[in-house]
């Protein structure tokens, strides 16, 4: 590395060690007094997986192994693999994509459509893949299987690959036996990129609007509400046992009733109020449907494949016809992506059925 490339690091490592969350947990924000009310934060660390640094991977950097020098992956691989599972309709876009990909694919005596299938699906979700060609006894080719994606990393010196088997463990193949296909990206050319990391964020606020509606019910008394009690009010006796009554409302008194008699009271002498709940309610629905439009957009798969329930009476449309349309547009031209593999192993391995269409 010349000294401007390790100027580069030590810059770069010192503007993201700046970044780390300053939050480590709750925080108290003003202090109670004797007369007035007291505010404070529960806010929990951030965390790592949907921070903007996830996106912002434009540079591999080349580290000592123990067999050799290889790059590392602009992105995180492992922080791609759990995103995968994010939300319901990212990770159905995936299977959608590999399904329509193995219904037409042909086995091979050399590539079996499990293998198929594993190398399409690390193709969509890191943005490239890795295929291994197993020599036989005579110097030929005994099968091709895949190299995960996750694990698998580009040598520094032209045509190495190895496999991270852990820490200090690695796996070097032998020159020219792994093949790379990649999603190309616009600021380097060792790894793949994949295509949907522009809805990354849609994707991580779908899930944290569900694990926070998730944990409201789980809480059981909900956000709270306030019992206000005005015009011919409680006596310190009455009150403590309502105090006690209401703690009680959790688990199997949930759904206990509760009488209280106001001799002087009025009609609205108590009231139970409820703040934000509806505001909330009405909030993590446009959440769920706003981000869910940004994920399929970004996937570009017809919601009548994901299984979608449509909002309105008209529907999405006819599924058939939607179908046709994403078979033309996408599965058609990401089968091509895979048939650089039949020029690198002599031989047509990958081959795709042809379906009927209807005239347009």
């Amino acid at each position: 590395m010349t000294k401007t490339n390790a100027a580069r690091a030590r810059q770069l490592a010192r503007s993201r060690a700046s970044l780390a969350p300053a939050n480590d947990g709750p925080v108290t924000e003003l202090a109670a007094t004797a007369a007035g009310p007291m505010a404070f934060s529960l806010g929990d660390a951030e965390p790592v997986l949907n921070r903007r640094e996830l996106l912002e991977g434009i540079e591999c950097w080349a580290v000592a192994g123990v067999g050799g020098r290889y790059w590392q992956p602009p992105l995180p691989r492992d922080q791609l693999s759990k995103a995968m599972n994010a939300t319901a309709h990212h990770a159905s876009a995936f299977r959608v994509k590999v399904n329509q990909l193995v219904r037409d694919f042909i086995p091979h005596r050399l590539l079996d459509t499990a293998t198929f299938e594993g190398l399409a699906l690390d193709y969509l979700v890191m943005g490239d893949c890795f295929v291994e060609q197993v020599p036989n006894r005579l110097s030929g080719t005994a099968k091709l299987q895949r190299s995960l994606s996750r694990y698998t990393r580009r040598g520094v010196d032209a045509d190495r690959f190895v496999f991270l088997k852990g820490w200090q463990q690695e796996h070097w193949f032998e020159p020219g036996r792994v093949l790379q296909l990649m999603q190309p990206s616009l600021d380097q050319e060792l790894y793949g990129v994949p295509e949907y990391l522009s809805a990354l964020q849609s994707a991580f606020l779908n899930e944290g609007a569900t694990l926070f509606r998730r944990r409201y019910y789980i809480n059981g008394a909900h956000a709270g509400f306030i019992m206000y009690v005005g015009e011919g009010g409680l006596s310190p006796e009455d009150a403590e046992k309502i105090k006690k009554s209401v703690q009680g409302t959790k688990g199997v008194g949930n759904f206990r009733s509760m009488f209280i008699h106001l001799p002087d009271g009025k009609r609205d002498s108590i009231q139970i109020l409820h703040p934000g709940e509806a505001a909330a309610k009405d909030e993590f629905v446009g959440i769920k449907n706003t981000t869910r439009d940004d994920v399929l957009a970004a996937h570009r798969v017809p919601p009548q494949l994901l299984g979608v329930i449509p909002q309105t009476a008209g529907g999405f449309g006819d599924v058939e016809k939607a179908e046709e349309v994403f078979y033309r547009a996408e599965v058609v031209p990401l089968q091509r992506r895979f048939l650089p593999i039949n020029d690198w192993i002599g031989e047509e391995v990958v081959r795709f059925r042809a379906r009927e269409l209807k005239a347009a």
